[in-house]
């Protein structure tokens, strides 16, 4: 069965790993018969600062107005991200602030401790870039960034993390490694998750994997 899935690109730039993750990813979607849109937030127009928080309202840009749009549209939202300074980028970070408002993303109501979680229904993907290795940000630094976005963004608006890759890291990976990790992005559409049979791998490049950075 198909889905609407939306590809959110969290990299600034369109020449990194994240980006060859992200193509991959789309490609095995649209070959496993799903259909894609493709959010690359280094290619939107937006203040990335909520300027006065939740006080007042800040005019949304043409741009965030589509992607309020495209959230709507979709069933699945997958975020393709590095981790920097143990977090998420801050390009990512502001488009969260200003697209996933209150009375879009979650509601509040008078005398109740939790909002209303307005974007029910829907799952998400996490693949995540690192340079530290993975096991190190997992047992050590305990995640920071993937329970920022799993626990305390999509969770509190009502959506369902069901899948997380973490790929680290990257600094001074050799083209096979990165090969391997992009199959494994490509493979998730193979999930039961999906309810889609079996499908043929998307071809890797060697020459076109993404530069050195995250």
């Amino acid at each position: 069965m198909s889905q609407r899935i939306l590809v959110i690109l969290g990299h600034p730039s369109t020449d990194s790993f994240c980006s060859a993750l992200a193509q991959t990813y789309i490609h095995s979607a649209k070959t496993a018969g799903h259909d894609v849109r493709v959010l690359r937030l280094g290619d939107l127009r937006f203040d990335p600062i909520l300027h006065h928080g939740y006080t007042q309202v800040q005019a949304l840009e043409p741009d965030l107005l589509s992607a309020q749009a495209d959230v709507l549209w979709a069933e699945h939202l997958t975020w393709v991200f590095p981790v920097w300074w143990g977090g998420i980028p801050a390009l990512m970070k502001g488009f969260i602030d200003r697209v996933f408002l209150p009375g879009f993303a979650f509601k509040y109501r008078a005398g109740k401790a939790f909002p209303d979680k307005l974007l029910k229904g829907r799952t998400a993907h996490l693949l995540v870039t690192l340079d530290t290795p993975a096991w190190y940000y997992r047992w050590v630094y305990r995640m920071p960034a993937i329970h920022q976005m799993r626990r305390t963004t999509l969770a509190l608006c009502g959506i369902t993390p069901s899948k997380t890759l973490l790929f680290g890291p990257v600094l001074g990976s050799t083209l096979t490694l990165r090969a391997r990790w992009l199959k494994q992005a490509g493979a998730l559409f193979e999930k039961r998750s999906f309810h889609v049979h079996r499908q043929s791998r998307a071809v890797v490049r060697h020459d076109h994997q993404g530069d050195s950075s995250l």
